[in-house]
């Protein structure tokens, strides 16, 4: 599509055939492995010649090298050639390089996918860091995931060209519907997407996120009036809470339907308690035969990040040999509600293979919606109640023995 090549041109690394790109500010930039880096030289040295390319003074530099050099955490490699490095190492020092010069624009070009947890972790929270200072990152992805939890805005490009642009979770949708359509279909998907695009340009609100006041936070789903008063129960079905945002990928073989939430007695609710067992449920029906099959669900908070799931194709025990075409499947998923007071959204899915491949027969986006209701006096915080028991002990301020031989 173009996106790295795109990057470079920002950057300036790159000239654009036609056209122009403005940048104002310091820019930062993480992009293929083997740029900004000449191998023959030491980390160290790269350092320094990387910060001259940025426009930074060697003086500045080197009062930042040791947050640097901390930061990447190589050690004894840092006065090694930059070509005896792992891919791991080499990113490790571009991040820290790039993120220690207080860029207004940081680029990364999928460099996050490198390294261990811990560098990881590292590297988002500086990343939230400049994003809080009001600095700019553009970053590109094929990790939906990392997209929502990074990004405020989004767009999608398709063969070069701008196709979709607005909020993460409703882009990343599309592009979800986009990636798994088979190539018979993937013209027409392809189309419709862009014919809202247009207009989702223009306005965010094109293709509106559910539930959402007009500063982006959730709206309170109104109780029925049938159930206001001192004896509303804490779990019921609320008819207002139907996603707006749902999204049906193309059919392989398979569709679901029916989907909804039930307690464990089958009363149909999306209003759920704290601590109780729920069982999430849907139909599957085959036109095809298919074998090696998984049932899937997935938990996602309002702004679209996966919070928590169930995949039955990574058991050998669950997973279903096959089914034959007619054949109708039955899922459920009991599962234990330890989400915090808030709106959720699940979306579930059927992978199988009816030839040789693997794939998705079906997946519906954001199928559900529901809330957890709000509980008194609250301690826990967060997306997950963790069952926290604080203990705070306010210890004696009498004067010790020797304080008051002083006195």
């Amino acid at each position: 599509s173009g996106k790295s090549t795109l990057l470079q041109i920002v950057c300036g690394t790159l000239r654009p055939t036609a056209g122009s790109v403005e940048v104002k500010g310091r820019i930062a930039a993480l992009l293929e492995l083997g740029a900004g880096f000449n191998p023959e030289f030491t980390g160290r040295e790269n350092v320094f010649l990387n910060a001259s390319i940025l426009g930074v003074p060697r003086k500045e530099m080197e009062w930042r090298f040791d947050e640097i050099a901390r930061f990447a955490d190589i050690g004894q490699f840092l006065d090694q050639p930059v070509k005896t490095y792992s891919s791991g190492m080499y990113v490790r020092l571009a991040f820290a390089t790039a993120i220690n010069v207080d860029p207004d624009i940081l680029v990364v070009d999928e460099a996050l996918a490198v390294g261990d947890e811990a560098f990881q972790r590292k590297c988002f929270a500086r990343i939230e860091d400049i994003k809080d200072r009001g600095g700019t990152i553009l970053f590109v992805s094929h990790g939906a995931q990392t997209i929502v939890q990074l990004c405020t805005r989004a767009i999608l490009i398709d063969g070069g060209e701008l196709i979709l642009q607005g909020r993460p979770k409703t882009v990343v949708s599309q592009y979800q519907r986009l990636v798994n359509a088979s190539p018979k279909s993937a013209a027409e998907i392809r189309a419709r997407i862009l014919a809202m695009g247009g207009e989702f340009v223009a306005s965010d609100r094109a293709v509106p996120i559910p539930a959402l006041d007009d500063d982006g936070s959730p709206v309170e789903a109104e109780v029925p009036i049938s159930q206001t008063g001192p004896d509303v129960p804490m779990v019921y079905y609320d008819p207002s809470l139907l996603p707006k945002s749902t999204v049906n990928l193309e059919e392989r073989g398979a569709k679901i339907r029916d989907v909804r939430l039930l307690t464990l007695s089958g009363e149909h609710v999306n209003v759920l308690q704290m601590g109780k067992r729920y069982v999430f449920e849907y139909f599957v029906d085959f036109s095809v035969d298919a074998r090696a099959l998984g049932f899937g669900m997935k938990i996602r908070s309002v702004k679209g990040m996966g919070l928590a799931g169930a995949q039955t194709i990574h058991s050998r025990a669950l997973r279903t040999p096959h089914v034959r075409t007619g054949q109708t499947a039955h899922v459920q998923f009991e599962f234990n509600c330890g989400l915090l007071p808030a709106f959720y959204f699940i979306t579930c899915g059927v992978f199988g293979s009816p030839d040789s491949t693997q794939l998705v027969m079906h997946r519906i986006v954001d199928a559900v919606m529901f809330r957890v209701a709000p509980e008194m006096d609250l301690v826990a915080t967060g997306s997950f109640d963790i069952s926290p028991l604080p203990r705070v002990t306010l210890l004696s301020h009498e004067p010790t023995t020797r304080q008051r031989i002083e006195r």
